[in-house]
């Protein structure tokens, strides 16, 4: 049984080496990783630090004092003056990223909502608030009274330290979603071609006239499988890796905080990609199994790499607690697990019972098409 098991697995392998299109599901794809974790820094990075220069064109339609201009030059703002109704045409027109009128001693900003006049708000914020204290000082100083006993009344000091930076978690957890997607596509393709793919060109009709039985054939296809999807899985975290320490130097929002894995989290990843290819090519092959022909096949196993993604989505956007029951639910305990991982909640025992969990409905699944490898009904497309 052993050599029969090995003969089919090498039989295997050997047409995925020669298949182009396997190739390219295990290697290619993984690519797609980097450019995730590559572009979502380089997005927030460019959304959380944009340059002064893109909003501090402010329109003031007065008369500045000389304490307000030295305010402004040392906020950096480049104010624009003119009169009201020429100011809104010039923020219509892009010129002016906010601008101010002024009515006695009330100050109006005016503008609609965006990310660059939410900006110059803030800025223009700083430049009233400066103003204000300024004035209230003189106006203390003019009694004869320490403005610093009136406007530093109490005194507030801040001791928030940040561990991890939000951005980090997000990025390794979308980085790992398409670590999961490659993988899944690999074995998507893998179990279509090794299935579907022998019926239609009816090479399974002759493999069966030699002595083999059905339960070696099922299971060196289902090692062939798992070991396409764990490659691709295993390519794709060493390119998510690569990707990670790239940008850990490369963009400033991760200054001071360390985005590279620890070598603990690197080996539960790889304990949560071998589970979770084991379970995914039993599914994908129980499903192939059941199509004659290689387009059905396609049709039939290509929802899976889009079910695939919903688990992680959900388990990324909402604060789910992995209990032990979630940790047996197929493709959601993928996700709950790594992010575990990332906030340094690893329990050992909801490891142990996704692989459990996945062991068993593997098993089931291949009793159940071992089984069905056993009708010619099943098996040939005539």
């Amino acid at each position: 049984m052993k050599n029969n098991v090995f003969n089919i697995l090498k039989k295997e392998l050997r047409e995925t080496i020669r298949d182009r299109k396997s190739l390219m599901m295990m290697f290619v794809i993984p690519f797609m990783v980097p450019l995730i974790v590559i572009g979502l820094s380089l997005y927030f990075e460019t959304v959380g630090n944009p340059s002064i220069d893109e909003y501090n064109k402010i329109g003031i339609a007065y008369e500045t004092t000389e304490s307000e201009k030295a305010i402004l030059k040392e906020l950096e703002i480049k104010p624009i003056y003119d009169s009201y109704d020429n100011l809104k045409q010039k923020y219509e027109n892009g010129d002016v990223n906010l601008y101010i009128t002024k009515e006695e001693n009330i100050y109006t900003l005016h503008g609609e909502y965006s990310d660059n006049t939410s900006n110059a708000e803030q800025l223009a914020m700083l430049y009233l608030e400066a103003y204000k204290a300024y004035l209230q000082s003189e106006y203390l100083n003019e009694y004869e009274i320490n403005p610093l006993d009136i406007i530093e009344i109490i005194s507030v000091k801040e001791d928030i330290v940040v561990k991890e930076n939000p951005l980090i978690k997000v990025i390794t957890q979308e980085a790992f979603l398409f670590v999961i997607m490659a993988l899944t596509m690999a074995a998507v393709y893998a179990a279509t071609d090794s299935i579907a793919g022998e019926k239609e060109k009816g090479t399974l009709e002759t493999l069966l006239t030699f002595p083999v039985k059905a339960k070696d054939i099922i299971l060196g296809k289902f090692l062939s499988i798992s070991l396409s999807a764990f490659v691709s899985g295993i390519v794709s975290l060493i390119l998510m890796l690569l990707a990670l320490v790239f940008s850990d130097g490369a963009f400033d929002i991760y200054k001071d905080m360390n985005l590279v894995p620890s070598v603990a989290t690197i080996i539960y990843s790889i304990c949560i990609i071998a589970i979770y290819s084991f379970f995914v090519s039993g599914l994908c092959i129980a499903v192939a199994s059941k199509t004659k022909t290689y387009k059905e096949a396609q049709s039939a196993l290509t929802p899976i790499s889009f079910i695939a993604m919903f688990p992680g989505l959900i388990a990324t956007m909402a604060t789910i607690e992995t209990t032990h029951f979630l940790a047996m639910v197929p493709f959601l305990n993928v996700s709950l697990l790594y992010n575990d991982i990332l906030l340094n909640q690893v329990d050992v025992l909801n490891l142990v019972l996704a692989f459990i969990t996945s062991i068993l409905l593997v098993m089931v699944v291949l009793a159940f098409i071992i089984k069905q490898y056993k009708s010619e009904k099943v098996l040939f497309s005539n």
